[in-house]
């Protein structure tokens, strides 16, 4: 756990900045907020969307993504989940590149988890972009052919697109979960990592039944 104490002042401003979200949490139904301007999401017609925001340098990403993995694979059909990183800064941009470069490599099943032990168990800082090729390097891709994707007009595309949608969800630390692009969880709205899937399995069926509802009105 030493190995990720150089990230714990950014972990303490998220904390800051989280706090300040959390009042504004829906008071009949604290464990999150609900946003002023909801946003269309990229789920599939009929999907609820579910969005997690993390950061690979963010200690309490890390305690989230194994159990969020297990409650991804118990999902109903009904739901689509996906991740969006986070660049919000350079570091973040950095790790948040690296990710789409995985993913556009057809390898990111193999290294997310991966990725985010090399930073906090192996205490990696896997900011330069030699350290994200000779990563990605074990998992059977080129050294050149990361480095180019890296670098990508695809990668910065998508870049900008999760600025886009951060800003959009008003994030402002990591994790977030956004659900129907409506409805932000956070540690602190949430009370704790712990409570963040809870909430967002009551966020989910409360979309459900709000669609539902909406369907017998519209039927009338």
């Amino acid at each position: 756990m030493l190995k990720v104490s150089r990230w714990q002042p950014l972990a303490l401003l998220a904390g800051l900045l989280f706090s300040g979200l959390a009042m504004a949490a829906d008071s009949n139904d604290p464990g999150y907020t609900t946003l002023d301007e909801p946003t269309q999401t990229e789920a599939p017609d009929g999907k609820i969307a579910v969005t997690e925001v993390f950061w690979y340098g963010c200690p309490h990403c890390y305690d989230l993504e194994r159990p969020m993995e297990k409650w991804v694979r118990q999902l109903p059909d009904d739901v689509a989940f996906n991740r969006v990183p986070a660049p919000l800064g350079k570091t973040w941009a950095k790790h948040a590149a690296a990710y789409y470069t995985a993913k556009d490599l057809g390898i990111l099943d193999k290294t997310h988890l991966a990725f985010f032990d090399a930073i906090h168990k192996q205490g990696k800082r896997m900011t330069s972009d030699d350290a994200i090729a000779d990563f990605y390097s074990n998992y059977g891709v080129d050294r050149q052919k990361v480095l180019d994707t890296l670098n990508s007009f695809g990668v910065k595309s998508q870049l900008n697109q999760a600025m886009s949608k951060v800003k959009s969800w008003q994030v402002m630390g990591t994790p977030t979960i956004v659900v129907a692009g409506k409805y932000t969880v956070t540690p602190q709205s949430a009370q704790g990592i712990d409570n963040m899937l809870d909430v967002t399995d009551r966020l989910i069926s409360k979309v459900r039944e709000q669609r539902s509802h909406q369907s017998d009105q519209s039927s009338n």
